[in-house]
């Protein structure tokens, strides 16, 4: 259950916050803006009338983060107030001339392809054989599998249903995902196999489990991410390639998480498409119809960054520049 807003804007920002669900934005993302900005009226606000540009500007002051960070929460009530103005609430935007913080280019982290298989034999060993828990561990293999295959993101997996998976098609349907976008996409016959093997055991060995998921957790629930990320971070540890994100001039080089897999697969992907010769810009729209980007423009900015020696070296170059400076 979401948590109420409390401050004397409480309304405004619930009214806002179902408006942009209505337009299919994740609700997480901008509830956590406004959850942070309702606690900080609190503190410092109690009326309208307070809410001019300096009250902003000493708000952006006081978030102590990553500069893409303040952007995205002046972005989110930036956004908030030009609601209520066209609502007829407000005459004015206050945070209209608030100019924004010199942001950050952030690389992700890439996973070459074979430290990709590395990962999953790692996740792989982790199965524990025992009945109790085998279903269970091989359903966490499987999602960072379909992360890694297929680019998929960290909730997508998760939230499946069986009558998702199309077995004669060997496809997935992806239902309501980011935007609220819907998509079809056809697996691998490497992981088809590897999901067909689970549900044929599911089937054999947990009869009794109608679990409406297709990876299904305990007590016929639904896994959770913090399940997932557990035993992914595990596995970066097992094969040796934790590192912290780093942050040099201007630039924030990622750590591997969860999302790296997603990255990797569109970077990946696109290395192949140009080592077989072809024009990586031509398989943009399609690469982007299955990823679930709203506009295959958005999987252009893949290109940016061909493949894990690209972001190595675009570290040295950073550091290099340091020392120049």
């Amino acid at each position: 259950m979401n948590k109420a807003f409390e401050s004397f804007m409480a309304p405004e920002l619930e009214q806002f916050a179902a408006y942009r669900q209505q337009l299919g934005y994740e609700p997480d993302g901008i509830r956590s803006v406004l959850l942070d900005f309702d606690r900080y009226l609190q503190k410092h606000a109690t009326e309208q009338s307070q809410l001019t540009p300096a009250f902003f500007l000493q708000l952006r002051a006081s978030i102590h983060e990553d500069p893409n960070t303040v952007n995205r929460v002046l972005s989110g009530l930036r956004a908030l107030f030009a609601f209520l103005l066209r609502q007829g609430l407000y005459s004015q935007n206050p945070l209209e001339d608030i100019p924004a913080r010199g942001q950050r280019y952030f690389v992700p982290f890439i996973f070459t392809m074979p430290q990709t298989d590395q990962l999953l034999q790692a996740v792989c060993k982790t199965i524990r054989h025992h009945p109790r828990y085998f279903l269970f561990d091989m359903a966490l293999y499987l999602s960072i599998l379909l992360m890694a295959r297929c680019g998929m993101r960290i909730n997508e997996p998760l939230r499946l249903k069986t009558g998702h998976w199309r077995p004669d098609e060997g496809t997935l349907y992806i239902e309501k995902s980011k935007f609220r976008k819907d998509r079809l996409i056809p697996l691998p016959a490497a992981v088809k196999k590897e999901l067909d093997d689970y549900l044929k055991l599911r089937q054999l060995f947990a009869a009794d489990n109608q679990s409406p998921y297709l990876l299904a957790s305990k007590n016929q629930r639904g896994l959770h991410e913090n399940q997932v990320r557990c035993v992914f971070h595990r596995a970066v540890d097992a094969i040796g390639i934790r590192q912290k994100r780093q942050i040099i001039g201007d630039m924030t080089f990622g750590k591997p998480v969860p999302h790296s897999l997603r990255h990797s697969f569109a970077i990946n992907t696109l290395t192949q498409i140009r080592a077989r010769g072809q024009n990586p810009q031509h398989a943009l729209p399609v690469l982007a119809a299955y990823m679930g980007h709203r506009k295959y423009q958005y999987t252009g900015a893949y290109l940016k960054v061909n493949h894990a020696a690209d972001r190595r070296g675009l570290i040295e170059f950073a550091k290099s520049q340091l020392d120049v400076i």
